[in-house]
């Protein structure tokens, strides 16, 4: 797996890298600015390898806003199946949700403090490369706490509620069942609901789970 990480921090670029190459990470480039990952990235697709999957930080030079979170929108934008992976030190709605608003497959968005927990961190790039989503927890808690309000959810038990957020932290049906301590027919039960009460039909297959997610975000 080919890795690119944006990052302004050299400790934390080199930290980040050699904890991915540890596990079998082949990690191409480390740059330190949006414009350069955008770059570095053309360069890697130009030359016929490009990159699964970019970790970039959301704010980078050189006004340290939101550098990191432009230049990952752009790279979806132009190379729809590279997998992006935000760290952010905080959980930033606006960002989270304009990198959420585009296609529903290969995005992360982490706060820093996971990477911590090596094994998370490493199955989310994992996850994300592979065209899954991989969302911190906080993140799902303030999206959704801010969405309650929405009418939409005004169909969705609590329980239902608590499926979608592990849904958006890119858990799978039977990690749901464990979390939750219930059987796995009773998650396919509560995912089926939500897909219902949200009316996504099955053509939307292959992306209802992340869809879930965003009907609340833009409702």
């Amino acid at each position: 797996m080919r890795v690119v990480i944006a990052e302004d921090s050299v400790l934390l670029r080199e930290g980040l890298t050699r904890l991915l190459t540890d596990r079998g990470y082949e990690v191409v480039a480390g740059v330190g600015d949006g414009e350069a990952l955008v770059r570095t990235v053309a360069e890697l697709a130009d030359a016929g390898a490009p990159p699964d999957v970019v970790v970039a930080d959301v704010r980078m030079p050189p006004t340290h806003t939101d550098e990191g979170v432009r230049a990952a929108v752009k790279l979806r934008e132009t190379y729809g199946d590279l997998g992006v992976l935000v760290l952010s030190q905080y959980v930033e709605e606006q960002y989270a949700t304009e990198l959420l608003a585009g296609s529903s497959r290969g995005v992360g968005y982490l706060l820093k403090d996971r990477v911590a927990e090596v094994r998370e961190f490493v199955d989310a790039v994992a996850r994300v490369a592979e065209g899954g989503t991989a969302l911190d927890p906080e993140v799902v808690a303030q999206l959704l706490g801010r969405s309650r309000k929405q009418d939409v959810l005004a169909g969705l038990t609590p329980r239902e509620r608590e499926v979608l957020g592990l849904m958006a932290e890119g858990r799978t049906n039977s990690a749901i069942a464990k979390q939750l301590v219930v059987s796995h027919g009773a998650v396919e039960k509560h995912v089926s609901n939500i897909f219902l009460k949200l009316g996504l039909s099955q053509s939307d297959a292959d992306h209802r789970r992340v869809l879930a997610v965003l009907t609340y975000l833009n409702s």
